[in-house]
């Protein structure tokens, strides 16, 4: 992620900018980082994520978005997950509908160029969220999930699951996805 050569700005110009900018941008911290393009694994991971997610709460109250919805995580973080869930009545920051506050499960398909911005800085702000209980990366090199749950405050446990013969289990929205759904039609290089 390259940051806009510019000096800090506030929330609400970030907010003001984003909403009237033709292109994606996450904010940290003051500055401003635009969003590149993905890859097709990247894009087929994010829907198929979507897609499963999707189809398995079906006829319940939870709502599966992606990167299209953006998330204030924290004063200093506005940005947008691979895949978001929000069960309930989602809350949005305004009356604009178009920053959600409350997910609780957040998936993020790994890249190289943005893994340890994802794993590092991102997720440690993700864990400062008090609606969420979930955080998974799912990787495109391998059949990999790993997920990240809420046990306590400051307190989260690793599940992993590896190989197109296993499953992964989301206990935020109480469903298992098998991993050769989500890697379906996804070629490892």
């Amino acid at each position: 992620m390259a940051a806009h050569p510019e000096s800090r700005i506030t929330e609400q110009e970030y907010l003001e900018r984003e909403r009237a900018a033709e292109f994606r941008s996450d904010y940290y911290a003051g500055k401003v980082y635009a969003l590149s393009g993905g890859s097709w694994t990247h894009a087929r991971l994010i829907h198929n994520m979507g897609r499963l997610l999707g189809n398995a709460l079906q006829g319940r109250k939870c709502f599966v978005t992606s990167s299209d919805m953006r998330v204030r995580v924290s004063e200093a973080l506005y940005t947008y997950p691979d895949v978001l869930v929000v069960c309930g009545e989602p809350k949005f920051l305004d009356n604009r509908l178009d920053t959600v506050t409350n997910p609780v499960l957040i998936v993020e398909v790994l890249s190289p160029s943005t893994e340890a911005y994802d794993r590092g800085t991102k997720a440690a702000q993700y864990r400062t969220m008090e609606s969420l209980r979930e955080l998974a990366f799912v990787t495109q090199t391998e059949a990999r999930v790993e997920i990240y749950r809420k046990r306590a405050e400051n307190e989260w446990m690793l599940a992993e699951s590896v190989g197109l013969e296993s499953a992964c289990r989301f206990e935020s929205v109480e469903c298992e996805l098998p991993l050769a759904g989500i890697y379906d039609q996804v070629t490892f290089t």
